[in-house]
């Protein structure tokens, strides 16, 4: 089987790391979004004692979320590199945090553990989301929920197109600056191949002002979210490019206060582990009432 590896989970990490300290600084963005999953939780007339924040780098999510989703134990999960340790190990895990399946994305919980696994902006940058979405079908109890909300769509399209144009206009190319994204489709359908049930996929666009994008490119880093795409350009960008991709970023997308304004498409994903309880579709031929009555319309045959 061929290895998926786009991103440098080893940058990732560094990047989490690095911005630890001032994240509150810089949490907007991670904050909202928590608080637009928390409402898609209490839009749901059921508790969820046993949960787990998959991916979490902070306790953001858990403190924006409250008490919604009757949310009792709350446990979290890292995705770490070796060479990033925890400063505190995590007993809901326990000692085999840091291992070689941690690294390869492979999630050390036991089988039909948990009733909510919720997931806040951090799931763009796993390499197999395929595989990442199977396990966590696995790890939740039957009727359990999957819910998530990730970095897709369109997000930061105008930061890639001003570095793009200032690089091919200063260097004579280009290289990889900006993650790959999902879009909301594709995000469904995988839903779907891992074997979730009434799988749903939807998002939303919020767009920030900034005065400019300078002081977006230190939003991104004081998040953590910086270029960690594995073929990227590993040397430093020229100050020229930079200044550029500054200067074409305030020619094309300042908005009529003056900011300029930058573009997060948010893509949540909702899907329930299998039940017998659960809608299921009707056996073909066995339906009781005629579409055409419901249209109020007169039925042809073909022939």
């Amino acid at each position: 089987m061929t290895e998926i590896y786009i991103f440098d989970r080893k940058s990732v990490d560094l990047h989490r790391d690095r911005a630890q300290n001032s994240l509150i600084e810089h949490d907007f963005l991670l904050r909202e979004v928590a608080d637009r999953l928390g409402d898609r939780l209490l839009d749901i007339a059921r508790k969820f004692p046993d949960a787990l924040d998959l991916g979490s780098h902070h306790d953001i999510l858990k403190n924006v979320l409250g008490t919604r989703g009757g949310i009792e134990n709350f446990a979290s999960s890292q995705y770490r590199t070796a060479s990033s340790q925890p400063k505190e190990q995590d007993k809901s895990i326990g000692p085999a945090k840091i291992s070689k399946e941690i690294i390869e994305e492979i999630l050390p919980f036991e089988a039909q553990n948990y009733d909510l696994i919720i997931s806040n902006l951090c799931l763009h940058w796993v390499n197999d989301l395929p595989g990442t979405l199977v396990q966590a079908n696995r790890c939740l109890k039957p009727n359990g929920l999957f819910l998530s909300a990730m970095l897709g769509g369109e997000t930061l399209k105008e930061l890639r197109s001003a570095l793009m144009e200032a690089e091919m206009e200063v260097e004579g190319g280009a290289s990889p600056r900006v993650s790959p994204l999902i879009d909301v489709r594709d995000a469904g359908a995988l839903l779907q191949r891992a074997g979730f049930a009434l799988p749903v996929a939807d998002y939303d666009r919020i767009e920030v002002s900034y005065a400019s994008a300078f002081d977006l490119m230190k939003e991104l880093r004081g998040m953590g979210e910086t270029n960690a795409v594995h073929n990227r350009r590993k040397t430093f960008t020229r100050r020229e490019t930079i200044l550029k991709a500054a200067e074409i970023y305030q020619d094309k997308f300042l908005d009529e206060e003056g900011r300029i304004t930058a573009t997060f498409d948010v893509i949540y994903l909702a899907g329930w582990a299998p039940h017998q309880s659960q809608q299921q579709p009707l056996r073909p031929g066995t339906a009781t009432t005629r579409l055409s009555d419901f249209l109020d319309t007169d039925e042809t045959k073909l022939n």
